[in-house]
């Protein structure tokens, strides 16, 4: 299999070492790296750096060349700046797409972007799972066509807060008991905070949609890692979820589970059992 990866930040780091430290590498044999032109220098050298099948990728800096390659698949991880940027190219050459900034498509018009361009290449644009669990029982729900009243909380310390707008309603350093910085929809929350927010647009998307899911987002010194709380209500089934991800090496934002579930992706697309 031809993996083509978009980003090579924390995740596409994890994701990379991930495959290039099993056996058989889940049936990868060749991998293309889409990165910033003036990141490619710092790519390159990342990657010679890395195992077998890392030193042997090739760097791309645009999207046309990187389709053009052809890869089997192209897992992005590069945030939801870089998604409106090169994904169209991608899906309109036929190519399938993983997209961990999920988040990204609560901006305007960018759902209805990738969807039209995943049409007209007969490609299909995969949401994973990343942090959050249940989601097959939640798009499972919403297939009935009942009322889904969803609600989700997501968990941090206030370390992983900085850089959002958080910084601008609490003094992150002297939160000494849970706060609430944010509450809204899951649309309102994706778009102001792209890179906190992707879980809460994964629930939304797999159920009543992004303007329909009530979003708390709150700052806990006593967190230990990022926890995602969520309840599901509907005629079939009622769920309640509470999920505490530790967070990546690299990156205080995002749970290292998020990474896992890329690899899964991967695993079912060259696996001959999938679940």
């Amino acid at each position: 299999m031809h993996l083509g990866v978009i980003g090579l930040g924390a995740i596409g780091q994890a994701l990379i070492a991930a495959l290039d430290g099993r056996d058989g590498s889940f049936g990868v044999t060749r991998l293309s790296l889409l990165a910033r032109t003036e990141s490619r220098a710092t790519a390159q050298s990342h990657l010679t750096a890395g195992g077998p099948l890392a030193r042997d990728a090739h760097v791309y800096t645009d999207a046309t060349d990187l389709a053009a390659a052809r890869p089997d698949l192209v897992v992005e991880c590069a945030g939801h700046a870089a998604v409106t940027a090169h994904l169209p190219v991608v899906l309109r050459s036929g190519i399938d797409v993983v997209l961990a900034s999920v988040g990204s498509l609560a901006g305007k018009g960018c759902e209805a972007l990738l969807r039209r361009a995943a049409e007209e290449g007969g490609a299909r644009l995969i949401l994973p799972s990343g942090a959050i669990g249940g989601i097959d029982l939640v798009s499972a729900l919403a297939l009935s066509g009942q009322p889904m009243q969803l609600q989700y909380r997501g968990i941090k310390p206030p370390a992983a807060w900085a850089g959002s707008p958080a910084e601008t309603r609490l003094d992150l350093g002297k939160v000494t008991e849970p706060a609430v910085h944010f509450t809204g929809t899951a649309r309102e929350a994706a778009t102001a905070y792209p890179k906190n927010a992707n879980v809460a647009a994964t629930l939304a998307l797999a159920g009543p949609g992004l303007d329909h899911v009530t979003v708390e987002l709150i700052a806990d010194p006593d967190a230990t890692g990022n926890i995602h709380d969520y309840t599901v209500t509907t005629d079939a089934a009622r769920i309640a979820m509470r999920i505490e991800g530790r967070a990546s090496a690299g990156n205080a934002r995002t749970s290292a589970s998020t990474m896992l579930s890329l690899l899964r992706e991967i695993r079912n697309r060259t696996g001959h059992v999938v679940i």
